[in-house]
């Protein structure tokens, strides 16, 4: 079969390409190309589902989410190590082997680093990856092999030959520090609570119940042992063994080494633990093994929890007591009230630490964190220093518990903390708190090109303006008195910013800032009410009624109009000029006319200002949040939390596919 054939074919090069790019950081081809292939294995997988095979690639995308995790057994129990936090422990583990087993000491030893991820069990089937499953109780897990096919850098189906035909391959997940921070940034951004640390947010991933959420984490895997009882493997030792592994396909931490005795494994450890704070995953350990597979059947476990034949060198993270001085908050452009401790600096790992993240209020009073307390701060696993609590004296009378405050520490408007969230935030968007990022959001939206980050500061350091109405009034003349403002470039910026007055409401509202309004929402809220006066009157309720609007974005645009400081901004910039209305929208015409559509993720070939595009140009609307009047939610990869939105909704979901096929339909 013509079809069989070429998705045969399609499977091995997408295979070859990921191992390339995930494994061995090799790429072979383009993006584009990648793209291209894949949306051919999926068009052929559609029309002939037959054709879709367990190793596919495909499948890396996300299966449908399940009603709950079954319970897998694992072939061989997945035990526990034993630690040994010093040199003595290390010696005393190896005098333990050797009474058992006195060859032990000639058989040398292998060394891996020990990362601090999740473990898991993959199962394979002549070379095919079948069932994947968390630890669990050592002797069963839950099975997570939709989650597990996510994992971009898991071998679906094994390269070279001479596998056991049926074995037990396991690993342990992670998420690289560099991802982490990116994730935490993206859910701040998105005023949502930041993840505690990597490990956390790994072992989370993998137990969503919708492998879409756990792909869009990013996670990675590394691969260290085999179960395969009754069959021989084509090893002898443990660091051959690796090296098998990384030939089959599998990611193998690159950083091992073999060792002759014991006394060299002591100083390959030393190495290991130099090394460990400058890779981009967490790793809390080296875990020694003896590299002869052949007597850990004889060296045996420890009560069915530990094998003897391996044991976990343990480095305990470096913990720092010192006082904290202070907890301070940032207001971010948002308004997002973020606190921060204030320490009395102390040495951490070689670098000196003055401030820590408190993440969110919610986290000072579970910790019970107060003012002058004499804290335990560390950096060990983390992006930033973090606080792991209060180190409490008995008779040390402490400072009181640490309130949230009511109103914003920089301009003193009366903060909100919507029910739903672990945020508080100040509703002023003249804040100077805010101000700064808030102009350069401003001056991006609406057109006003030569603002940058720079030139805004400096405007602001010379005091030449203080929120963004002050802009307009800027002259030439002013601009020139200030270095890097040449005569002809001061008259550009100038003409621009008055241009800009010309702007429509819709790109107005969304230059303004308003929490939750994106530039989408801005257009529907914009279309609805017509006018700016019109859309400052109505209530939340009255607002909640425009196309594509929510009870969040709702709230947060009446919130944002009762603040008097607010209107006093609009006021003055409809004196300066600016429009504040939106021009009529012609009668939409085209198969989705009357349509309201969401687009999130990333899309296999249009971006988002594309296929936003596409829609429109068919009649349709494009709403930056779902509610139950949303026709349809328009996912691609990494889709956020708007996918979990449409499903409780129940609004279709849809892909790029899809989307097209319904724009080129007849009306």
């Amino acid at each position: 079969m013509k079809g069989a054939a070429r998705a045969a074919e399609l499977r091995r090069i997408l295979e070859r390409a990921n191992h390339a790019y995930y494994v061995l950081d090799k790429p072979e081809m383009s993006d584009g190309e990648y793209d291209r292939l894949f949306r051919e294995l999926q068009e052929l997988e559609a029309q002939h589902p037959e054709l879709r095979t367990p190793d596919s690639p495909t499948h890396r995308i996300g299966a449908e989410p399940a009603e709950g995790f079954q319970r897998h057994r694992h072939l061989v129990p997945m035990l526990s190590l034993a630690n040994a936090f010093n040199e003595a422990e290390l010696v005393e583990w190896e005098e333990r082997n050797a009474r058992l087993v006195p060859e032990v000491k000639q058989a040398g030893y292998s060394l891996e680093v020990k990362i601090d991820g999740a473990a898991v069990s993959l199962t394979y089937e002549d070379g095919v990856f079948v069932i994947g499953a968390t630890r669990g109780n050592g002797v069963e897990g839950e099975a997570i092999t939709g989650n597990l096919r996510t994992v971009l850098d898991l071998p679906l189906r094994l390269r070279g030959k001479h596998w056991p035909r049926k074995m037990e391959v396991r690993g342990e997940v992670y998420l690289s520090k560099s991802r982490f921070e990116k994730l935490n940034q993206e859910r701040e951004a998105a005023e949502e609570p930041p993840f505690a640390n990597p490990r956390n947010a790994a072992a989370g991933a993998l137990r969503q119940l919708d492998p879409k959420i756990t792909r869009r984490r990013g996670l990675r895997i590394f691969c260290f042992h085999i179960e395969a009882p009754g069959q021989k493997l084509p090893v002898d030792t443990q660091h051959e063994l690796l090296a098998q592994l990384a030939e089959w396909g599998f990611p193998v931490e690159p950083h091992y080494a073999v060792a002759p005795d014991l006394a060299r494994a002591q100083a390959e450890v030393a190495k290991l633990e130099q090394l460990l704070p400058n890779l981009d995953y967490g790793a809390d350990g080296v875990v020694v093994k003896v590299d002869a597979l052949r007597l850990h059947a004889e060296l045996g476990t420890v009560s069915n929890r530990e094998p003897r034949w391996a044991v976990a060198r343990k480095f305990a993270p470096e913990v720092q007591v010192t006082k904290l001085l202070d907890i301070k908050i940032n207001v971010g452009r948002t308004g997002a009230l973020n606190p921060y401790a204030v320490l009395e600096p102390v040495e951490i790992g070689g670098v000196t630490v003055s401030t820590a993240t408190l993440h969110n209020f919610d986290l000072i009073k579970a910790k019970d964190i107060r003012v002058n307390d004499m804290v335990e701060v560390t950096r060990a696993g983390e992006v930033i220093p973090q606080i792991l609590g209060p180190v409490l004296k008995k008779g040390v009378r402490r400072h009181k518990p640490y309130e949230p405050p009511e109103r914003c520490p920089v301009c003193h408007s009366r903060v909100e903390h919507p029910p739903d969230e672990v945020m508080f935030y100040c509703p002023n968007v003249s804040c100077p708190g805010r101000i700064f990022e808030s102009i350069v959001h401003f001056t991006a939206i609406m057109d006003i090109r030569g603002l940058g980050y720079e030139r805004v500061r400096a405007l602001l350091d010379a005091k030449l303006i203080d929120d963004v109405a002050d802009l307009y009034e800027l002259t030439p003349l002013q601009l020139m008195r200030l270095e890097g403002f040449a005569e002809k470039s001061a008259q550009q910026i100038v003409d621009a910013i008055q241009v800009s007055k010309e702007q429509p409401l819709s790109t107005l509202l969304y230059a303004l800032g308003i929490r939750h309004v994106g530039a989408q929402g801005a257009k529907q809220l914009a279309r609805h009410f017509g006018t700016m006066r019109a859309l400052a009157q109505a209530s939340a309720d009255e607002i909640n009624q425009a196309r594509g609007i929510g009870p969040a974005i709702a709230d947060a645009v009446a919130g944002f109009f009762a603040e008097p400081k607010n209107r006093k901004l609009i006021e003055r910039l409809e004196k300066l000029g600016l429009s504040m209305h939106e021009p009529a929208a012609a009668e939409a015409r085209g198969p989705l006319a009357g349509q309201t559509y969401v687009i999130t993720g990333t899309l296999p070939s249009l971006s988002r200002a594309r296929a936003a595009e596409v829609i429109e140009a068919a009649g349709g609307h494009v709403t930056d949040s779902v509610s139950k009047n949303t026709t349809a939610l328009v996912a691609g990869a990494d889709a956020g939390s708007k996918l979990d939105r449409a499903k409780a909704l129940g609004v279709p979901v849809i892909d790029e596919a899809e989307l097209l096929r319904r724009a080129r339909a007849t009306p």
